[in-house]
């Protein structure tokens, strides 16, 4: 069984494997992301990287931020967002809630309030249904700032949302004007 701190690591690799390079494990996913499981496996192994299928259900299960789903035949899986390589996740639009939140760091605030959420280096624009998560988020590059979305009135106004298989709301931008500081 994984510690705490194997678990992370693998967990690490794997986002970097199936979000950001899998040429670095010599993956290729498919269009929806996807790749076989005893695939990774073996990559992951042949780079020096060892860990069995017991310990990736593990990974897959335990993950803080649920990252990770399996196919419904358990055979292939991907990251269920936060992609920079083009993937199709074949999300179907849904109603979002009336706000949604983004957490990111103070440093960052002036650049967003004039300019917007925009997806940067990955396909959408990340946003939680709660301020917890947000705050989390945020956290990690600095001192956290949330901002609430307008995200009901961005879905009457045209914005497309969509909600991935562990919770993270995505849509394409947010302008500056349907944004607000939750903490002034």
């Amino acid at each position: 069984m994984l510690d705490e701190k194997g678990t992370v690591r693998i967990s690490k690799y794997l986002s970097m494997l199936l979000r950001h390079q899998p040429e670095a494990a010599g993956l290729v996913l498919d269009e929806g992301g996807w790749v076989e499981v005893d695939e990774l496996i073996a990559a992951c192994a042949a780079r020096g990287r060892r860990f069995s299928r017991a310990d990736l259900d593990h990974v897959v299960a335990n993950n803080n931020k649920k990252r990770f789903a399996y196919s419904p035949d358990g055979r292939r899986i991907r990251a269920s967002q936060g992609h920079s390589v083009a993937v199709e996740l074949g999300l179907a639009a849904a109603p979002p809630p009336e706000v949604l939140y983004h957490g990111t760091a103070s440093a960052t605030l002036p650049l967003i309030l004039r300019d917007g959420l925009r997806p940067m280096s990955r396909q959408d624009v990340h946003l939680s249904a709660d301020v917890e998560t947000a705050v989390r988020v945020g956290s990690r590059h600095g001192r956290p700032v949330v901002l609430v979305v307008e995200a009901a009135a961005l879905a009457a106004a045209g914005h497309e949302f969509r909600v991935s298989a562990n919770g993270v709301w995505l849509t394409d931008a947010v302008p500056p004007e349907r944004l607000r500081q939750l903490h002034p």
